[in-house]
């Protein structure tokens, strides 16, 4: 109340702040993004031939690592440039979605700031508009007009703040789970291209006898 109207647009933002920051860290959890063990027991799936439609949907509902696993799966037998190609796709749509509500967050962290300095400005202006109204005699009309505006930059400094910090760590634990989901991918795509049977030696054929000249 005491930073006057400026302050709604600041609350606002803040309680969009910490829903997104309540609801990816639920949702980038690590064991929500990459099971453990997964990777492994994936590969031995596909080695064992344990692999129908419903078993690859029910692995790629269960986490963004098993739909990336799960869309190498579905081509596995397919080309290596073309499996390699599916992940890749796959792997967009999975950061995409990861990335959730994050530029939404960059953007309260942006503009906390300019909320907080908007508020001032407009305490600054009542306060002088005041002063021109009732002359200076009377202080505290002075101090009421700057006191919202240091409430209204203190507030946006300590959204913008948090919701900064926040946002580049989101950030960076996401680039973190894209290097380990790689990693199983290409392990998976290993196991799906590079495992052939050995070759099996051709015998040699037994070199042909000499000719002997008659004497």
């Amino acid at each position: 109340m005491a930073g006057g109207w400026a302050m709604v647009p600041i609350l606002i933002c803040s309680a969009v702040a910490l829903a997104i920051v309540l609801e990816r860290c639920l949702t980038l959890r690590r064991k929500a993004v990459l099971p453990p063990g997964l990777g492994e027991e994936v590969r031995q799936w596909a080695r064992a031939g344990q692999l129908d439609p419903n078993h690859l949907q029910t692995l790629a509902n269960g986490s963004p690592l098993g739909e990336l696993l799960a869309a190498a799966l579905a081509v596995r037998n397919r080309p290596r440039e073309l499996i390699k190609e599916r992940i890749e796709d796959t792997g967009r749509h999975v950061v995409h979605r990861m990335e959730r509500y994050l530029n939404t967050l960059g953007t309260i962290a942006l503009i906390g700031p300019l909320l907080g300095l908007f508020g001032t400005v407009v305490g600054l202006i009542r306060m002088f508009m005041e002063v021109m109204g009732g002359g200076i005699g009377d202080p505290a009309k002075m101090a009421g007009g700057i006191g919202e505006a240091l409430i209204c930059t203190a507030s946006g400094l300590t959204v913008a703040i948090p919701a900064y910090v926040l946002h580049r760590y989101f950030r960076s634990r996401v680039a973190g789970y894209c290097v380990d989901m790689e990693r199983q991918a290409t392990a998976l795509l290993d196991d799906l291209t590079l495992t052939t049977p050995a070759a099996t030696p051709r015998p040699r054929r037994a070199p042909a006898p000499s000719a002997t000249g008659a004497g």
